[in-house]
């Protein structure tokens, strides 16, 4: 089945507009909310990601997708509006075939399609309905062979080999239950790849709190299993007070492999942001479980520049990341309260820093401590904060800090109670 679409001419000039972002998680730009990311390495050797595209608190995705892209996982450039639709599109996956790129995509009725383009970032055009089984969140394997995959589903995934035209499936070939959720904790977001002799079906995960926030795995010999669930690869738990669920991908560029992964924002289930981490494989072909850091894949941060407070990795308590009023390209850590706090992982102080700075607005005095390597780690400073209806700066000394460390603020009003009283723009650090 064709189905015919129409590009304004504003869409297609947006799609030529690229902005540059800075080697730091998350890798959406500030104001663009990019979920769901699957990592894809495209003819010209850069890594491109595509995602959902979130617009609006506590609703998922919307009826467009953008694209980023990196020649080595730490610089990116957004590439706007690759592809717009008639209606809401969930998670995708793309592949490239010799000069063609073919974009899969789902909509909430569970109807897949793909779309064509000869580049990565589009235009995307020719719409093919995938006759299959409605369900969700498509992803293509390529195996050794040459012989194509398609997995989806939810709950319970289905897998099927792909027609030569890699626009159909072979109906004869599907496979139900390749994971569940009962033998493999497999809630949606397939994600199937290869690495010598083992299959990798990376899934959000629901073995934990009974949500979906972490990203596991299983692995196999042959594409459709059987699958013995291994583990957990990132948990997203504690990135916003309303964090729901994870989606994402794990890929080779060059000689590392990565995850990619999202945080919510906005004490929302939606508001997603794409994220990337280093990965490392066991001699057993496992993968060891990664944590959540502001430096991604690039080196620890410059603890003498400015942080921003938007750039956290990890929060408890009520505060959240949030667009800054009247800012559209600008977030900031809002609705602080009382004993929250927020982690920064890492930063390089070199040979020292013996000064920190925050840039803040608050409604009311309080104290900010600032830990070291943990959470509950040692203090090595307490700035003082006014009452300052406006964007403002405070600073105070701190104990001689060297070296990588994880950075944790602890906010402290008593009298705030349960009311919000501070907002977080940035931090950094002088000698």
């Amino acid at each position: 089945m064709k189905i015919n679409l129409k590009f304004s001419c504003m869409g297609m000039l947006m799609a030529m507009y690229t902005t540059a972002s800075i080697a730091q998680n998350p890798i959406s730009p500030m104001g663009v909310y990019i979920a769901d990311p699957s990592g894809r390495v495209m003819n010209d050797g850069k890594l491109y990601v595509y995602g959902s595209l979130d617009t609006v608190p506590d609703a998922y995705c919307s009826n467009r997708y953008h694209v980023l892209s990196s020649k080595d996982a730490c610089q990116w450039t957004l590439h706007r509006n690759a592809f717009e639709w008639e209606e809401t599109m969930y998670a995708p996956d793309a592949f490239q075939k010799g000069k063609t790129c073919y974009l899969y995509y789902d909509t909430p009725d569970g109807k897949e399609y793909v779309v064509t383009g000869k580049s990565p970032t589009g235009p995307f055009d020719d719409a093919t309905l995938i006759a299959c089984d409605h369900q969700i969140d498509p992803c293509i394997l390529m195996d050794d062979d040459g012989q194509a995959y398609y997995f989806w589903g939810q709950f319970s995934s289905l897998g099927a080999k792909m027609t030569p035209d890699l626009k159909n499936i072979d109906p004869a070939t599907v496979h139900k239950g390749v994971v569940t959720e009962e033998n493999h904790w497999f809630h949606e977001g397939s994600w199937v790849t290869k690495r010598g002799k083992y299959y990798y079906y990376v899934f959000a995960d629901i073995s934990r709190d009974k949500r979906p926030t972490c990203l596991g795995y299983a692995m196999a010999t042959s594409p459709f299993g059987p699958y013995e669930y291994k583990g957990v690869i990132i948990d997203n738990n504690g990135c916003d007070p309303a964090v729901w669920n994870n989606h994402g991908s794990i890929v080779q560029h060059g000689d590392k492999w990565y995850v990619l992964y999202h945080r919510s924002t906005h004490n929302s289930v939606s508001m997603r942001k794409a994220c990337i981490e280093r990965i490392f494989f066991n001699e057993d072909g496992t993968i060891d479980e990664v944590e959540m850091t502001t430096q991604g894949a690039g080196a620890p941060l410059d603890a003498m520049e400015k942080i921003d407070a938007a750039r956290c990795c990890w929060r408890s308590g009520n505060c959240r990341i949030q667009g800054m009023e009247g800012r559209k390209d600008r977030e900031e850590l809002a609705c602080i309260r009382h004993s929250d706090t927020a982690a920064w992982k890492y930063l390089e102080f070199g040979q020292g820093a013996n000064k920190v700075t925050l840039c803040f607005k608050s409604t009311m005095k309080g104290y900010v401590k600032v830990h070291i390597d943990s959470q509950h780690g040692p203090v090595v400073g307490t700035i003082d904060i006014p009452k300052e209806d406006k964007w403002t700066e405070a600073s105070a000394s701190i104990k001689t800090t060297q070296g990588v460390h994880a950075v944790w603020l602890e906010f402290c009003c008593p009298e705030a109670g349960e009311s919000d009283f501070m907002e977080l723009d940035y931090l950094s650090f002088q000698k």
